[in-house]
């Protein structure tokens, strides 16, 4: 039987990273935005996933990175930890590693590059699954980053096997996929939408919340919106989410967390830095968030993230 975890539901926050100039990890920040998404409303923070660069941090910079949030949200928000890896060895020892930093959850990605069958997903999944058996996982199927789709029967079967499998964030895009899962889920399994802007008719199916981007910018809208749906409160989280749609659209305008990194920047929260492949956007579209973000009026905080 899945094991129950009461508390993932709502809006959970894949965080950004803040850099330096230099490339280093700017841990002052980093600070101070999970403490402004905590103030924010916000009670569920993941860290070092895709939105946060992983890809591109060292074992140890993720482990800072897991640390520092965890510390700074303690008592206030939960952790689920990015620990997932195309290696399953390496897989179990990053998951094994923020248990031991007090992550309540972790966050494991589909194996990218590796292209596995869905019997190779099923027994990685697995494997991780039974290496931290009183930690909870949510799984994290996102196809168009790492051409590996969790199919809507392996993810229904490890949720039947592992009990400590307790969640899917589903970023796939196929609603017949996301629809098949909440409806033959075992009980206390979790769907949490990995597209902001799909929150809202996921909640309306059944899902239970969002991993989102666009709560870096909103967190007080972001978890307003989540708390409103998942109270059947539709008419005002309709009128909600078409004025933050544009928001939702505008952070994948280029390559996440492009676009998020340079509203935030313009909002004062950080420096507009990242680690190569990654480059700053382009000028054009910088234009047109700039526009996105002062429509909200977030462009008037202008207050550093270090102030």
């Amino acid at each position: 039987m899945t094991m129950k975890v009461d508390w993932m539901r709502g809006c959970a926050t894949a965080l950004v990273t803040p850099f330096k100039a230099d490339g280093a990890i700017d841990e002052h920040r980093l600070r101070a935005l999970v403490d402004r998404q905590i103030t924010g409303g916000v009670r569920l923070l993941v860290p070092c996933g895709t939105t946060g660069e992983s890809a591109t941090m060292t074992e140890a910079e993720d482990q800072m990175v897991i640390a520092i949030t965890i510390e700074v949200a303690r008592g206030r928000a939960r952790v689920i930890a990015g620990t997932g890896s195309n290696s399953t060895a390496a897989a179990i020892e990053y998951s094994q590693r923020a248990r031991d930093l007090g992550a309540d959850a972790v966050l494991q990605v589909a194996p990218w590059y590796n292209k596995p069958t869905q019997e190779g997903l099923y027994a990685h999944f697995r494997a991780v699954a039974e290496s931290i058996p009183e930690t909870p996982i949510m799984l994290y199927n996102v196809p168009g980053r790492t051409s590996s789709n969790i199919a809507a029967p392996t993810v229904l079967r490890l949720a039947r096997d592992c009990e400590n499998i307790v969640a899917v964030k589903e970023a796939s895009g196929n609603l017949t996929q996301i629809m098949e899962i909440l409806r033959e889920r075992p009980a206390n399994f979790c769907v949490l939408s990995g597209d902001d802007a799909v929150t809202l008719p996921l909640i309306a199916l059944g899902a239970e919340g969002i991993v989102s981007v666009a709560s870096n910018e909103i967190p007080d809208l972001m978890s307003r919106l989540t708390e409103l749906a998942l109270a059947g409160n539709w008419t005002e989280a309709r009128a909600l989410h078409y004025r933050i749609l544009p928001l939702m659209e505008i952070n994948f305008i280029e390559s996440s967390p492009g676009p998020v990194k340079a509203a935030m920047a313009m909002m004062g929260l950080l420096d507009e830095n990242f680690r190569l492949p990654l480059v700053p956007i382009q000028e054009n579209s910088r234009a047109r968030i700039r526009e996105v973000i002062a429509e909200l009026g977030l462009i008037k905080e202008t207050a550093r993230a270090n102030a």
